[in-house]
């Protein structure tokens, strides 16, 4: 049976017992009395050591333990491609931006803050934010054309990464001869930290799937170790001796499905190249192709705007846990996440069709559910 901590009054009344039993004629359930008390508080204390050891035991296996004790055990296991252990941390986002001198030969010197007016954070639901950026090299304007400069963020996270031609000022420390107004020509690489789940995951992966030198798990694994990448999966797609891995940012890019962009798929490309076998003949690092797909449902009840968002969450729920490269989904999956929803009693399946992939590299996207009466 599984452990579970015994009630107070439960180890009260064994430590009275213990006393009665180790003193003859002594009765330590007499109300009031010193041997009531002394045992009462004796087993108040057995009471929190005993719960003590079963928080502990939470801590001691990763599947359950807590943050901080969660830290200790990514620690233990994960090494990222930054050469960090543990938790993968918020990274900064960099690129660059275009500077128009009103005075030619105007210098824009290192470590000149830029703010934004209005955060436009991508892949993020959060309510807009100031984000503040910093030139990394002096930039020599001209009042004839923009010159582009190298800025980054100080503040790690998603929220660095801002949408081309978003304007920042140079806010109350203008540089004489050149424009407070600096367009964003293109700002990315910032990630936020990584959450708790996906810690989880990560280290409850390296356990089952112990380093082989380059087996398929070990690619899945130096994928996940790069900032912003939630999902991977590695398959021999292009034949025996090759691999191809693909990936997801579910946070990062959230806005696009959580498909990396070609700069996304770089960066896990270079850092797989540095640790995989020289022996593979083909390495490739792509990004899933995404195959979108339609669903129809008939004489929904109730047929309400809250059950639809309830279906359409609960199926996209679904897509998270089982759709990959290559993987059909069935339709019984996808009634059976129907019927998840909270709200829905009864329904009509239309398309029973199983969706499957054009090829391995195809995901499975949900484009638009359909709602229609039938008789």
């Amino acid at each position: 049976m599984p452990w579970s901590t015994p009630t107070l009054r439960d180890v009260r009344s064994l430590v009275r017992d213990a006393v009665n039993a180790s003193l003859p004629g002594a009765d330590a359930n007499v109300p009031n009395s010193v041997l009531r008390v002394l045992s009462d508080n004796q087993g108040a204390l057995c009471h929190l050591t005993l719960q003590y050891v079963d928080w502990l035991s939470l801590q001691l296996l990763p599947d359950t333990a807590e943050t901080e004790w969660l830290d200790r055990h990514g620690n233990i296991w994960l090494v990222n491609s930054d050469g960090s252990t543990g938790r993968k941390m918020a990274t900064l986002a960099s690129g660059t931006a275009s500077f128009q001198g009103t005075i030619d030969g105007s210098v824009v010197p290192a470590g000149t803050q830029l703010q934004s007016g209005v955060g436009m954070p991508t892949g993020s639901d959060s309510a807009n934010q100031v984000v503040t950026f910093e030139t990394m090299e002096d930039i020599t304007t001209s009042d004839a054309s923009l010159v582009t400069g190298s800025i980054r963020a100080l503040d790690p996270g998603s929220f660095g990464n801002l949408i081309d031609g978003t304007s920042l000022s140079m806010g109350q420390n203008p540089v004489p001869g050149v424009s407070t107004q600096v367009n964003v020509v293109h700002m990315a690489g910032g990630a936020d930290t990584e959450t708790d789940d996906q810690l989880r995951m990560r280290i409850l992966q390296r356990i089952r799937n112990p380093p082989m030198g380059g087996a398929q798990a070990d690619y899945v694994a130096w994928a996940l170790a790069v900032p912003g990448v939630t999902r991977a999966w590695a398959a021999p797609e292009q034949g025996t001796g090759t691999i191809t891995v693909r990936f997801l940012m579910d946070d990062l890019r959230a806005d696009d499905d959580g498909w990396p962009t070609p700069e996304d798929v770089q960066i896990v490309h270079d850092y797989i190249n540095l640790k995989r076998p020289v022996t593979v003949k083909d390495c490739y690092v792509l990004a899933p192709i995404k195959e979108f797909i339609d669903i129809t449902i008939a004489n929904l009840v109730p047929d309400t705007d809250e059950a639809k968002a309830e279906i359409e969450q609960s199926v996209r729920d679904m897509l998270f846990m089982m759709a990959a490269p290559g993987q059909t989904i069935f339709a019984a999956w996808v009634s059976y996440a129907i019927m998840n929803a909270p709200s829905v009693q009864s329904f009509q399946l239309v398309t029973t069709d199983d969706y499957v992939m054009p090829s391995l590299g195809h995901m499975a996207v949900l484009e638009t559910i359909l709602y229609e009466t039938l008789p």
